[in-house]
Parts: C-alpha cells; structure tokens; sequence
C-alpha cells in the first residue's frame, strides 16, 4: 500500500523572505495584466459530421446497369450510362467514386476526369450535392416512389501525358471500370451485382477476364458479376489484336500501335508458357479458374503494369516482341504481373484488403506484397526465359549498386518506403536519393534474396523460397477468393520452412534506417557485385530505351541526350559543384556535350586531380563549374565470388524448373 508522506514545515528564516516576494508579486499584478494578449474574438471548431453510411457485408437489391460507350478514339471520351435500382422508401442515395484503388496503394482514383454528371428519375433530373468532406461521394435527392436513378456522366481519359496517364489512342483502349462508375454507399462492393455493357469502335477485339462475353456487331456485353469482380477485370480493346492460349487456361492477349508489331516467333512464344508451367510450379496451386495476360505493345498508350487476380495489365515498348534480344530489359513486367495473382491478390495483407474502395488501405506489408513479388517477377523470367539470365542479374545489380551511393536509407527504413505512394503520390522528386522513392520493391527483392540464401544454406539445400511460395501462397488450391495475413503469419511460414531469428531479420533488414547495403543475398549466393567502366546488359539497354546516361556511380548525375539533368544525387560530385535537375550541360572541357564526351572526360580525370570543367545553363544564366570526381566510370554487376563452372545458389535458384522449359530463345 502507498501512503503520501508529510510534506516538511518551512524553517522559520525563510517567512520573511516568502512575504516579500508575495508583496512584490501583488503591487506588479497591474504590469503582467498589460502585457497579456487583447481579446480577440476565437472560433471554435465545427464538428464533422459523418453523413455516409460505412459498408456492411449484406446484398444490395437489384442489380446495377453499367452501360459505357468507348467508341470516341478522338477526344478519348468514356460517355457512360448508369442504371441503379433503388431500395423502396429512400428520400436521397449516397453514390460513391472509388478511391482507393487495389494495385495502386493509394488514393488515386482520377475524379477530376468525372465530368458533365447528372441524375435522372422517371425521366427527370435530380438535385445532388457532393460531400464536402468526402469529395468523392455524391448525394442525390430522390422522388417519392422512385425504383431507379439514372446517372450520366462522361469520364475524360488524358489526351497529353501531363494530364495523366493516356488509355485511349487510335489504334486501342484500356478500359478501367472503376474510373467510369458510380457505387451505392453502405454496402461491402462483393455485394454490389453489375451488368457491364461496353460498345467500342467498329472492327476492334476486346480482351478481359469477365466471363459470358456476348457481342452483337461493336456492342459487347458480359454475365452479370459483382462490383469488386469487375473492378478487378478491366479491358483491353484495339484494332491491331491477337491471342496466344498458353496452356492452363492463361491466355496472352495482344493489342499493337500496327499489325507488324504482334509478330513474335514460335520459339519466344513458347517462353511465355514456359512462365506458366514455372509459376504452377513455384507456387504448388492455382487461384484462378482462367486468366488473362492483357499486353499493349505502344508507346502511345500510357505505360502500365498492374495486377489482378485473374488478369493483369501490361505494356511493352512497340517492338519488344519482334526485336527480341533488344526488348529483353522491358520484358519483366508480365512475370511480375502474373506472379501477383499468388502474392498480392490471393494473399494479402490484412489492412490492405477493404470491403470499399473508400476505406483507406495501410501498406506497411508491401514489403511483402510488392518486394517478394518483385523477386519472384525476375525469378520466373529468368527460369521461363522470358527474360535471360544476364538480365535479370543486371536488374539485381542495379539495385544493389543503387543502395551503396543513396544518403536516403540513413533516416528511412524499408518499411517507411511502403507509405510512399501516399506521402509522395508517385509523383517526381528533386532529390530521389535523399528522400527514398518506393524501395520496398528493389531493397525487398534483395532482402528476400538474402532470405532465400539463409533458407538454402541452413538446410544443405534442400530447401529455399520455392518452399516457403508453396506453404505460404499455394494453401487452398483452386480458391480464387482473398486469404488476408499479417507479419506474424509470415514470420511463422519461415520459421516452419527453416527455424531462425526471422524476427530480428525482419526488425534490422525492414523496419530498421541506417543498415548497410543489402549484399547478404547476392554474397551468400555466390556473387559479388562488381564495378566496371561498362554497365550491365540491363542499364545499358535500358538506358539506350530511354536515350540517357546514368552517371550515378561516377559524377551523380542522369543526363538526358541533349544534356539536360534528369537527376542528381544529394552529396554527388555534381551536385557539390551545383548541377541540379533541370540543368542543361552545354559543353565538357571546352567540347559540345554528348554521351561520349563526357564519358572521354570521366575516364580522362581518372587517378589525376584535374576537374572535369562544364558549362551549364540553368534558366537565363550559363555559368563554368568544375567538377571534381577522379575514381572513372562505374557501373554496378554481378560477378561469381570464385572462379569454377559449378552452379552457385543463385544459378539454382534461376535455372528452370519445369521440363517443359526450352533453352535460350531466339535473338
């Protein structure tokens, strides 16, 4: 028991000191009342009032009508007709647009391109309001005796890339259901029934994982499937088309910018069932009943690469296919797409999964999600070859060789990263270095490498992250629902493949700043990451694709092809001389800039102490800076530790599993 003890008497001598400061304090009251603040008028905060219905798990009644038509390639205008039934005696219906998006995570659902909305009952129009909190709810004031709304509005797809992402050219479409649709508030959207019809250009074919497709001339239209189906099911429509049955009910379907662009040979055709046979294999289990690989070959088209569950969205530069030794660098996506439909889709985090699409999601697993995927996504492309072996551990040194120049890990761990699509929007960085961009897919992919590498050498080899894919992923075979997890889960998966501290792993590896560069993976493995005056068969192609130099790992610089800085990492010798993003390099010691000459100039300063001399423009203003860097050119690659022909792990681990894997494919 507590008890309070006595506070002790003051001592006599200090009375009169005590009286005194209390006089004082008493006669200067009157000075400390002047100097207080005047009483100004302060408002008090309104409360907010929540005025939209949280979803339940029960069936709303009736089904809903999606009519769109796709059929304007000139303006790129989705013109939609929404039919709602409505429950007897509602006064008003609180529609909502999605938010936030599976596959995005975030809140990025495009409502600025929802315009000319309107709301209909027997013929005549609605008065609605939009939420003043929650923008993207609209209230709709309904007639007595009204059994159905109809909305219309029209969803502008960008035109220009700096107004978004473009999903409408001449030659194809990306249809996205959830950015040209209206839900009812109050229900989980699985309960939610939708008849999607879609008319689209004349001539054109049109590919999606939704089942009971029925055309009648340009008018297609499917079986009725609940709201979170058909959001998970989006088309890909175009004049230049064709099919590839790859076995296992999976399906590659192609739209092109031309006809000559779908042309892939039978042998480079075979690799893409070969990322079939290896997937089944890797994962042990099915969770689809069908499946569509949905690729665009365009670069008119928006880029994207987006997982669902029994289809994926994908783009390839226009001669990825055709030009198959030139494409190999682009080709990654695919694998990274289908494989979400095991990791990210069947299974997912917990906090990720939202019975709406206004709940927001919390993406502190996309370690997992995304990292174990991206591993996974190069893993099969290199055993199916889909992509060669010599690209993909290009990819892998790109990534580690990234992690030893980048200030940005001191202060953020891996796991902060997964809050970046939030924090930043995906939207460009002045100093990505500093500020991390979303690494938990790069820093994860070699942190599960590590993974694998302890998994192989604590059991001999016997066991390795194909297990854990098969005890964590291929649980249920043939459910195509969601099977949520948390970290627990995953420790215990990996505790029961292969006993240790997964825990602390986890602790230091993800959730911990200030770690050195994540090497254990490709060490343990058999590798070494290396330096060279070259780069690696991934940076170079992809920097020829994208017609820049990465000078990241010598002066800390990306340059585009006319000179202008793309990028310029904090600390770098570039940017210690003041050459930031958006500065144009005229010429390099006293020489018109060009790729060769400034990679003449790098190797030239080499073991001297001359500055390599630049002349700059940044706005209206042409400066000389010098810059200095005397270590030459470097880029990262993955060489063998020690000499031999012996497969080290991480050979094994990219060597094909399936028998019906082919060998290297046509150049």
């Amino acid at each position: 028991m507590l008890t309070t003890p006595k506070r002790p008497s003051r001592p006599a001598t200090l009375r009169p000191v005590l009286a005194l400061i209390a006089a004082l304090l008493a006669t200067s009251a009157p000075a400390f009342a002047q100097i207080q603040p005047p009483a100004n008028t302060r408002p008090m905060a309104v409360p907010i009032t929540q005025t939209i219905p949280d979803a339940e798990d029960k069936p709303f009644p009736g089904t809903v009508q999606l009519a769109i038509d796709a059929s304007d390639t000139t303006t790129g205008a989705y013109r939609v007709t929404e039919t709602i039934p409505l429950p007897a005696g509602l006064s008003k219906l609180t529609l909502l647009y999605p938010k936030w998006l599976p596959g995005n995570h975030s809140d990025e659902g495009p409502l600025a391109e929802l315009v000319d909305v309107r709301f209909f009952a027997g013929g005549k129009p609605l008065t609605w309001t939009r939420d003043p909190v929650d923008v993207y709810a609209f209230h709709v004031d309904l007639p007595a005796g009204a059994t159905e709304l109809t909305a219309k509005f029209i969803h502008t797809s960008p035109l220009r890339e700096s107004e978004g992402r473009i999903t409408v050219t001449r030659e194809m479409l990306n249809l996205q259901w959830e950015k040209m649709s209206l839900y009812p508030a109050g229900y989980y959207v699985r309960q939610i029934n939708v008849k999607p019809t879609v008319t689209v250009p004349a001539g054109w074919q049109v590919f999606t994982a939704l089942d009971g497709k029925a055309a009648q001339g340009n008018v297609v239209t499917w079986d009725v499937s609940d709201y979170e189906t058909l959001v998970d099911s989006p088309i890909f429509a175009g004049v230049y088309a064709d099919r590839h049955d790859l076995g296992k009910g999976v399906y590659l379907d192609l739209v092109a910018d031309k006809p000559e662009l779908l042309k892939i040979a039978p042998e480079n055709l075979a690799t893409y069932r070969n990322l079939v046979d290896e997937a089944l294999l890797a994962y042990g289990a099915k969770h689809f009943d069908h499946y569509d690989l949905l690729l665009a070959l365009t670069d008119r088209m928006g880029g994207i690469g987006l997982e669902h569950h029994r289809s994926s969205e994908n783009q390839y530069e226009p001669r990825t296919l055709v030009d198959w030794t030139a494409g190999d660098w682009d080709r990654n996506v695919i694998a990274h797409e289908f494989s979400h439909s095991w990791d990210g889709k069947f299974r997912r985090p917990a906090k990720l999964w939202t019975p709406d699409y206004r709940v927001p999601m919390q993406d502190n697993l996309l370690w997992v999600y995304e990292g174990q995927n991206q591993f996974w996504g190069l893993v099969l492309a290199a055993r199916s070859g889909v992509q060669s072996k010599e690209q993909v551990l290009g990819q892998f040194a790109n990534y580690a060789g990234s992690f030893t120049q980048y200030p940005g890990r001191e202060w953020r761990s891996v796991e902060d990263t997964t809050h970046d699509p939030i924090i930043a929007n995906r939207k460009p960085k002045p100093f990505s270095s500093l500020a991390r961009n979303e690494e938990y897919y790069t820093e994860g992919a070699l942190i599960w490498l590590e993974a694998e590498a302890i998994i192989r050498e604590g059991t001999s080899g016997k066991k390795g992250m194909d297990d854990f894919a098969k005890a964590f992923f291929g649980i249920k075979d043939g459910d195509w629902g969601v099977v949520t997890y948390d970290l627990p889960d995953v420790i215990q998966t990996l505790n029961g493949v292969y006993p240790y501290d997964w825990a602390s792993f986890i602790k230091t590896r993800i959730q911990t700043a200030g770690q050195p560069s994540p090497l254990g993976g490709i060490e343990r493995g058999g590798y070494t990451l290396a330096w060279k005056e070259e780069p690696n068969p991934y940076d170079k192609a992809r920097m020829t694709s994208a017609k820049y130099i990465s000078l990241n790992h010598s002066i800390g610089l990306a340059i585009d092809n006319d000179g202008k800085v793309t990028g310029s990492r904090w600390d770098g010798p570039g940017f210690k001389a003041g050459i930031v993003t958006g500065t144009q390099i005229v010429s390099v010691n006293g020489k018109t800039y060009d790729q060769e000459t400034i990679k003449a100039a790098i190797t030239a300063a080499k073991g001297t102490t001359a500055p390599i001399e630049l002349i700059v423009k940044r706005d209206d203003t042409v400066r000389t800076v010098q810059v200095s860097y005397h270590d030459g050119l470097r880029w990262p690659w993955l060489e063998r530790a020690a000499p031999g022909t012996a497969p080290t792990g991480l050979d094994k681990l990219l060597a094909p599993r399936s028998l019906a894997a082919k060998p290297a494919a046509k150049k």
